[in-house]
């Protein structure tokens, strides 16, 4: 399957990707700011997702939750997300709305500091302060998302603090600091746009460039800070966390090779035949085998600046403590480390990966997405049509190799949480 792709810059530096497609009669439309919560400065985390957050209270020609009503009237979704090192806001609307979603774009591109108020700001740093609330602070393990970038990555490394930010420089944030922030990386310089679905491309590109076109470029997006760091840990990381959890629950962490490289792409296919879905290795031994676990999984953060993390997780079945839980998860990988993988685990791993990966592509707001993630961390979007090959490339070979290499116990950090105890 091989996806059509164009791509081109404005003058001004946006990076503009298509993809048209005339399957059905709806187009997304997917912009990518390369600013995440690793651009942030010290004192002022949180800053990128509070950003998120601002972009939806209007800009100089919308008024406050406009975005939202203009797009849903016209029978579109939206939303928007942020990540370590990464922002992004997407639209899907039918194909006549095209224009209606690419001026809401590009109005706060270019329009949105004249519209900041300090009533807006104190409103969405409430806001925040509640999602932090209920996701992180309130939630069983919701902790994990800054527990576990703090455990594995020092704390002069721009993914070390949490994403979503502390109360104390939620609260320190002012409206010069949202101004800052905004003429720094939210320029066109340092943005992809991508339209896939149905669109007439000659058309989107006269739109682009009427509404994008006139915003100026940025003053250069500052480099992160250092992100390369040794290949292993060099030794077993640990932290246990006691908290109101019903049953224990272990993340077990390794580095690996940036997101992309061609290394990465075993470290992936060992993910999936570790713990992608219940054939995996985890599933048969912790759960279908042996009663150990409720749930299992395994991912790669997928980040292409320094290094990747690929990450197990596992929590207990009722009955079952911390350390047996510990002990298994590791036999379990240890096991895999000694005696490799077979030809018969790849090829299942595989399978439901370009499974999965085609799947997602038929969507448009999935392609356009990857399409901006490729355009954004190198440059190449039509690198989406190589990915299914990529991983075909991997063989049982190379997943053992990668796991013999990095899933040892010098390159292990363990987050584990227990039930507080109350006696």
């Amino acid at each position: 399957m091989t996806f059509p792709v164009e791509s081109y810059r404005l003058a001004n530096g946006l990076r503009v990707t298509l993809s048209e497609d005339h399957t059905a009669p709806i187009v997304a439309v997917n912009l990518w700011y390369h600013v995440g919560s690793g651009n942030e400065r010290e004192g002022r985390t949180g800053f990128a997702h509070l950003f998120e957050h601002m972009l939806f209270q209007g800009s100089a020609h919308v008024g406050v939750n406009q975005h939202f009503e203009l797009v849903q009237r016209a029978g579109g979704t939206l939303n928007g997300s942020t990540w370590l090192d990464r922002t992004n806001y997407f639209e899907t609307v039918p194909s006549h709305h095209l224009n209606l979603a690419l001026w809401l774009e590009a109005d706060r591109m270019g329009h949105l500091i004249p519209a900041m108020t300090q009533e807006k700001l104190d409103t969405q740093r409430d806001v925040v302060k509640n999602e932090r609330r209920w996701t992180v602070d309130n939630r069983p393990y919701g902790t994990w998302w800054e527990r576990l970038p703090a455990l594995v990555f020092p704390p002069s490394h721009p993914f070390h603090h949490s994403l979503i930010g502390s109360f104390k420089d939620l609260d320190a944030a002012t409206l010069d600091d949202i101004s800052e922030f905004f003429r720094t990386f939210y320029t066109p310089d340092n943005a992809v746009l991508t339209l896939a679905g149905d669109f007439d491309a000659s058309r989107a590109r006269t739109a682009i460039s009427e509404y994008f076109g006139p915003i100026p470029a940025g003053p250069g997006r500052p480099a992160l800070p250092e992100t390369g760091l040794p290949s292993v840990f060099g030794g077993w990381q640990r932290q246990v966390v006691q908290d109101e959890v019903p049953l224990p629950r272990i993340l077990l962490a390794f580095r690996i090779t940036p997101f992309g490289s061609p290394e990465w792409y075993p470290a992936s296919v060992c993910a999936s035949v570790l713990g992608l879905r219940r054939g995996c290795r985890l599933y048969r031994g912790l759960v279908r085998n042996r009663p150990i676990a409720s749930e299992t999984n395994a991912f790669t953060y997928d980040l292409s600046a320094g290094s990747d993390l690929l990450v197990v997780d596992v929590t207990a079945r009722p009955g079952v403590d911390s350390e047996t839980l510990e002990r298994e998860v590791a036999n379990e990988i240890d096991a895999l480390v000694r005696d490799g993988v077979g030809p018969d685990e790849v090829d299942r791993a595989l399978a439901q990966i370009e499974t999965d990966y085609i799947v997602a592509m038929q969507g448009a707001q999935e392609r356009a997405d990857r399409l901006s993630l490729f355009a954004t961390y190198f440059g190449d979007p039509a690198r989406i049509n190589g990915e299914p090959g990529r991983y075909r490339a991997v063989d049982a070979a190379a997943v053992t190799t990668f796991a013999r290499g990095r899933l040892t116990p010098d390159n292990r950090a363990t987050l584990l949480y227990v039930p507080r105890d109350t006696k």
